[in-house]
């Protein structure tokens, strides 16, 4: 029979590897939960004391995750450039209509496109968000939007 460390360690071993198969960040911290365990056993404390160290230690991971993920701004999957790699790229505009429309070329494709930052002249711009199949495109005189 393995030690008790031993024990703490497969466990942590084995949410790892569930994390990876998951993507959840939340058996990580877990994982993190089991360790303290580990260590607790490592330096000798009682089995209740290495349970209340893994228990604490994990949950309150977990807690902080969710508050952390919680309050974190969510992107616009349409310019998230995680999502969209178009976003940041360059095109060429020819011609604007009068309500701030143009086609443009891109990927070997005619796009429709609609005006969001900057003036309507023609030249470079910037594709900011991709909307449906309508590229929203800024000036390249605008700094790119903090979240792409």
């Amino acid at each position: 029979m393995p030690s008790t460390p031993l024990q703490w360690w497969i466990a942590t071993a084995v949410l790892v590897a569930l994390e990876l198969g998951s993507g959840s960040f939340y058996l990580l911290m877990l994982a993190v939960g089991a360790a303290a365990g580990a260590l607790a056993a490592h330096l000798g404390l009682d089995v209740a004391i290495q349970w209340s160290a893994a228990a604490l230690v994990g949950i309150g991971a977990v807690a902080l995750l969710y508050l952390t993920r919680r309050r974190a701004p969510r992107r616009a999957l349409q310019s998230n450039r995680d999502v969209n790699l178009d976003i940041g790229s360059e095109v060429e505009v020819r011609l604007w209509d009068e309500a701030g429309n143009a086609r443009v070329r891109w990927r070997g494709a005619e796009w429709q496109a609609r005006l969001g930052r900057g003036q309507a002249l023609p030249g470079r711009f910037r594709i900011a968000a991709v909307d449906a199949n309508t590229l929203v495109l800024d000036a390249l005189d605008h700094p790119p939007s903090p979240h792409s």
